[in-house]
Parts: structure tokens; sequence; C-alpha cells
């Protein structure tokens, strides 16, 4: 273990204080040992040239090409009102596509002189759209001359590694900084037990750095890809195994409902019967809650499957065995309309200790930060006296002042928007530890449910309850098309003309508070998109034009709790034909009517995210629709991205396609823990057979051995991984 201190060395020292501070604070690597675990994304071939045409739009890109023509123009400007300032135009090419780069002022003159046509070179920069044309302005560059010494030394190898970079810091010269540190890789102490790198036939920790950073051939970049996915999957799998493990070890109070209670006194009074789906996960999650050790299970469902509807039953199923039930909604605005859809399927059931109240009767109170003291009060009492079975609330409910008699379950809707301390802080009213069933409807691929929720079981509803009307989604290319824009419009009124609502979604506020900096733009700015869609400028522009006659209202987080709750009860009760909002009607707002969405600026938001609020139309009988409008070229990722939403309702398959553009660096909850969690070369979509084989080693290992005594190399990787923030991540999810 005295070896490890060589991969520990600060990079002040190695590379020098002004380097180690760009690593730092753009890339968040420390020491030696960060900067060699920091890969290629993929490998240039000398005489190979990259796809233009599937550049991502706002990410930082190194591709090789080569210059096609270069044209230097004057124009005049503030800066340079005689028609002085210069603009240098250069095209490259790489055989397919064309890009256009861009350089203003001063800095045309070493450009000038250095990109002639037919000069390859490594270019890296943003990619942006002016003109509605891919560009890259003022981009750094690597003239590929293979003339002097040190251009052919790092060069030398035919295939060049194109580093995750900044624009503070490109590729290559991340590329130079870890052949400056290569040495040490030879140091680097393996965690994997013996017996299984060999068993699999997998390459050394040290040969395996070597290779990714240094490949001589195709075949040792997949040896180190191969090897270095083992160690990723491997520590992860150890982590949540042995949180698994100890989760075991916890004691709590078993709930079983009454043969004759609540439950089936709720079970009588529904006008439906339960999918096949929605019997097998509550049979599921009744075994579990039966078991004297906490139940941690994952409920994902599809938008509108039905999920609610079980957790309430396990809810009812907990309260018959004496115990309380909490579920935690992400908003007031969802909290609210939670209570209000669960008071109505219960009915007289949830009128405990009142007058007609049913004999098996609860009380279901509400509590949000926003109440007034009275009505919060009573329903603190509620609960420290066992009268309220059920609470639904939002983060009020992790308050300090907030005491339950005897909390059995807590149910977690919306399990992405909740930092893990809530959860646990949540957890911890208990007095054993409550059974915990956490509920999504971002649909999570198999093996990142192995991955990300690894801790926890998992249930998925994938049918569709009776009744439910199919969504037409399409693709509105405002710039190309200005006039399927204005079509747009007209199907909203045509909606509203048969009855129906719809809603308009956009990306800002547009408030003063969220407006982008109001600077004045230089010609090097030019290049800048416009700023998002705002709630209030769209709302203003619709009911002046295109909506013009129709009840028109806005909802965003920012509203008054009160005014965004009269807002929605207008809206669900029919009085507003067209809501205009923000992502705030993301998740669990229920309004059948509600047929037609147009989200404005579609691109700016995620896959899944795109999935969830179109879930927000076709609830009830009638069909619904789903316009996404967007100025994207049609060439671009962001355009094909929304094809892919519009072209497919299954969630899986999306969620697929989410994580292969998002490349997983977020998987594990970045937002969430503030650590340094990415995966690296392990790809969750992928490498499904890794990861599930790693999942068995990883239990086999920490059954043996759950302090991994007898594994201290394994321990220290472990430790790495989990640094104190990471290993309360995994611990509270």
């Amino acid at each position: 273990m005295d070896l490890v201190p060589a991969l520990e060395e600060p990079l002040k020292k190695v590379l020098g204080p002004p380097t180690a501070k760009v690593m730092a604070e753009h890339l968040g690597l420390h020491t030696v040992g960060d900067l060699l675990h920091h890969y290629p994304r993929r490998y240039e071939e000398r005489g190979q040239l990259t796809h233009l045409a599937d550049l991502p739009m706002d990410e930082h890109v190194t591709v090789v090409a080569m210059v096609a023509d270069a044209r230097l123009h004057t124009f005049a400007s503030a800066k340079a009102p005689r028609g002085k300032g210069q603009r240098l135009e250069v095209t490259i090419t790489d055989g397919n596509g064309r890009l256009q780069l861009v350089f203003f002022g001063n800095g045309v003159h070493k450009p000038h002189k250095e990109l002639l046509p037919g000069t390859r070179a490594l270019f890296a920069g943003k990619v942006s759209v002016f003109n509605r044309r891919l560009q890259l302005a003022h981009p750094a560059y690597e003239l590929l001359r293979g003339d002097s010494e040190e251009t052919v030394e790092t060069w030398a190898g035919a295939l060049i590694p194109i580093y995750p970079a900044t624009a503070k810091l490109e590729s290559w010269k991340i590329g130079k900084a870890i052949q400056t540190v290569l040495p040490s890789a030879q140091e680097a102490v393996d965690p994997l037990p013996d017996s299984l790198r060999e068993g699999r036939g997998l390459v050394s920790l040290p040969e395996a750095l070597l290779k990714i950073h240094r490949p001589h051939t195709k075949a040792d970049i997949d040896d180190a890809r191969s090897r270095l996915k083992w160690d990723e999957a491997f520590v992860l799998q150890i982590a949540l195994a042995r949180r698994r493990h100890a989760d075991a070890q916890l004691p709590a109070v078993p709930r079983r409902p009454k043969p004759d209670g609540l439950l089936s006194a709720f079970d009588d009074r529904l006008p439906f019967t339960l999918t096949e789906g929605q019997q097998k996960v509550s049979k599921e999650i009744f075994d579990d809650l039966a078991t004297e050790h906490p139940m941690h299970r994952l409920l994902q469902g599809e938008v509108g499957s039905g999920k609610t509807m079980v957790a309430l039953r396990a809810m009812l199923a907990t309260v018959d065995a004496g115990g309380q039930a909490a579920l935690l909604a992400p908003t007031e605005v969802l909290a609210q309309q939670h209570h209000r859809s669960i008071v109505e399927m219960m009915g007289e059931l949830a009128e405990g200790g009142m007058l007609g109240g049913s004999e098996h009767a609860t009380k279901v109170v509400l509590l949000t930060g926003s109440m007034g003291t009275a009505a919060r009060r009573q329903a603190l009492l509620d609960l420290v006296t066992g009268d309220a079975g059920i609470v639904i609330g939002t983060h009020a409910l992790i308050e300090d002042k907030v005491q339950f008699l005897d909390l059995g379950l807590v149910v977690v809707d919306e399990q992405h928007r909740f930092g893990v301390e809530q959860r646990d802080a949540l957890r911890g009213k208990g007095k054993q530890p409550p059974h915990l069933l956490v509920m999504t409807a971002t649909p999570i691929p198999r093996t990142v449910a192995m991955t990300v929720f690894g801790d926890l079981e998992t249930s998925v509803l994938d049918q569709l309850p009776a009744g439910r009307s199919p969504i037409a989604s399409h693709v509105v290319p405002a710039a190309d098309k200005p006039h399927f824009l204005a079509r747009a419009w007209e199907r909203v009124r045509e909606e509203v003309e048969n009855g129906h609502q719809g809603y308009v979604v956009c990306p800002r506020i547009g408030d003063d508070e969220d407006d982008p900096k109001k600077a004045r733009k230089s010609a090097e700015d030019e290049a800048e998109k416009r700023p998002p869609l705002a709630v209030l400028e769209v709302a203003d522009q619709l009911t002046k034009g295109p909506l013009k006659g129709l009840r028109v209202e806005v909802l965003h987080g920012r509203m008054h709790p009160d005014d965004k709750d009269a807002v929605m009860r207008r809206f669900a009760a029919g009085e507003t034909h067209v809501l205009v909002a923000t992502t705030v009607i993301e998740v669990g707002v229920n309004v059948p009517n509600a047929t037609a969405m147009v989200i404005m600026d579609a691109d700016r938001f995620g896959v899944s995210q795109l999935h969830q609020l179109r879930g927000r139309v076709g609830r009830g009988s009638a069909a619904g629709l789903c316009l996404l409008v967007t100025e994207m070229p049609e060439a671009s990722a962001a355009r094909q991205r929304l094809n892919a939403v519009a072209s497919t309702l299954d969630g899986f398959e999306l969620s697929r396609i989410d994580l292969e553009q998002r490349r997983e660096g977020d998987v594990l909850g970045q937002a969430q823990s503030g650590a340094r969690t990415s995966l690296k070369v392990l790809a969750v979509i992928e490498d499904e057979e890794v990861i599930a084989e790693a999942r068995e080693e990883a239990v086999a290992v920490v059954e043996a051995d759950p302090d991994l005594k007898n594994l201290p190399a394994l321990r220290t990787a472990l430790d790495a991984l989990l640094d104190e923030e990471r290993e309360q991540y995994l611990e509270k999810g």
C-alpha cells in the first residue's frame, strides 16, 4: 500500500500551478491519479476524418478536419466605425460535411496566415448556430504538420486520443499533461481480486491505463476499456451490495393489512378493477411490508399507469396495520393535487373522526409550507396523536416540528426531485426505520435501475389503465416552416372549440429575476443564441394574437402558492381554456379534459422531460396532441432528439435514447451528491452484461467478507469512489 502516494501527488507539483488550477476548476482533476483516470472520449486516426454532421450543439468538441477555404471580410461596428472591423471565415471539411469557423478583430491575423486551404488540423471550440448554420467561433487549433520535433513526438501514435476538454484547456494540452504523468501508472494499485481478473482474462490496471492513453492498435483500446469498465461496474456494485447487506440487518415493524379493514373497504368501493400489472406490483409491495426488515422498493411506471393507486393501497394497508403513511411530493401544486385526488378516491373513508365517516375511516391531512397557522397546527396535532393515518406534503414534512405517532411507510413521489438529505430526514422520523416506496414516472432501463437504484428492489407498471387515449406528437420546425407554427395555434383553437383545453409550455418565466444578462453584445458574441422563450412574453403574444378571445392564464414556480392553486383549480374546472406554464406542470397534474400541448423551444428540454410533459394530455377519453416547436436546423442533434420523442410513446425506449445522448455522465445523480460521480467508460445501456455480472460477483464478495478485510486494494478503490458525500448519497438513495 506504500505505493499509492505517487498517484496522490498533487498536479500542482507535477504540471505547475497555472495548468493545475484550470484542471481543478474546470475538470475536477486534482491529483496524478485523477488525471490518469481522465480517459479519451474517442480516438482520431491520422488520415481519417470526423463526421461534422454529428456535432452536438452547445458542447465543446474537438475535430480533425481540412481547411477548404478562408475569406477575410471587413465590416463596420461600434468598435470600428469606419469599416475597419475584420472577420475571418474559414470553412473546414471532413469530406462529407462542412463547418464554418469565425475569428474576429485582432484574433484574425494568426489563423489567416496559418489556416491555408489544404491544411489539416485539430480544431476545438463550442458548437453554436448562426444564421441557421453550425459554426465554431474563435476555435483553438493545433496544426497537424508533423514537422517540429515536439509535434512528431506528440502525434507519433497512429491514434490521436481526443479528451473531454473545456474552453480553457484543449484536448491536445490535456494529452501532453497525461504523457507527463503516464510513468506513474505503473504504481496504480489493482482493486480487482486476482481470481476475478484472471478468471475473466482482464489486463492489469497499470497496463489498462497505459493502453487507454497511448494505444498502438484498436485492440489496445478494447483491452483497456474492457478492464476499466469492470473496475467501474464492480466497485460500484460492491458499494451497493454493502448497502443492501447493511439494510438487511435493520429491524422494521411488519405491516399486514387486517382482513376486513380499511383496505378491503376501499377496494369494495372502487368503480373499476385494477389492471393485472397493478395487482402484481401490489402483491410485491404487500409481501415486502409483511417482513421484519424495511422495504426499499422503486415503483416505476409510465406516465398515467396508475402508480398513485398502487401507492395509496400500500398506505391504506399500513394504516390497517396500526401505522401511519407519509407521501412526499416535490411541489405544492402536486401535493395539493394528490391530496384532492386521494380524498376523492377514498370518499367517506377519508373522514375519520367526522360525522358521516365510515367505521374504518382515517384522516388524510395535507401539510405544506404555505398553509395558514391554524390549519398547520391542526395537521401537526393529527399526526402526533395518530388521528391522521395518511399525510401528504412537500418538504415541510421534514421539519423538526413534525412528529408522528408511528410512521410505518414513506412514499416518495418523483425520486429525482428530492435531495438525499430530505428523504433521509423523513425516514428518521419513524421509531424504527419505516418501509420506503419510491415512485418515478421516468422510465429507467433495467441496467440503470441496477446501477443508480441498486439498493432498491424494482417493480414496473407497464400497462396503461383502460380508457387512456393515444397521444399524437409532431415536430413543428418554426424557422424552416413558419406556417406550421400558425397551424399549431389553429389546432389549439380547434381543440378549445370542441370543448377541450390546452397547455403551452415555455422554458423560462420571463420576469426580471430570470432575464439573461442584459449585456451589450459585441461582434464576438453575435454567434450566441437568443434567450429561451418565456411564459409571460408568450402568454402576452398569444392573448393579443393567435389565441385572442380565449381565456389564457399563466402558471409558474415563483407565483404565490395560493395563486398557483387558484389557477390550477380554474383550469381543472374548465374555466380556463389555455394554461401557459413552465415545467411546474411536468409531474402529476391531472386534467383529463386537456387534450393539446404546445412545447416552445422544445430543444431546450431533455427527452425524459418532454415525455413527462406530454403525459399531461390524453388523460381522458379524447385523443391527445403534443406539438414540439423548435428553431433548430434539420441536421442538428437536437432535431433528431425531438424526432425520436415524436416517433414513440414508449418511455423505456426514450429513456435509452436520452441516456445514450447524455453519455450517462450524471447517471449517479451528480446534482444530488455534488461529488465526482460520473461513470467514465461504463456505458449503462450497452454494458448491461458487465453490470449484471459485476453485480453477481459483488454480492458473492460482500457475503463472504462484508468489511472487505481481505481485499485492502478494493477497500481503497471504494473509498476513492465513495468519498464522504458519495457514501452518504448511496446510503440515502
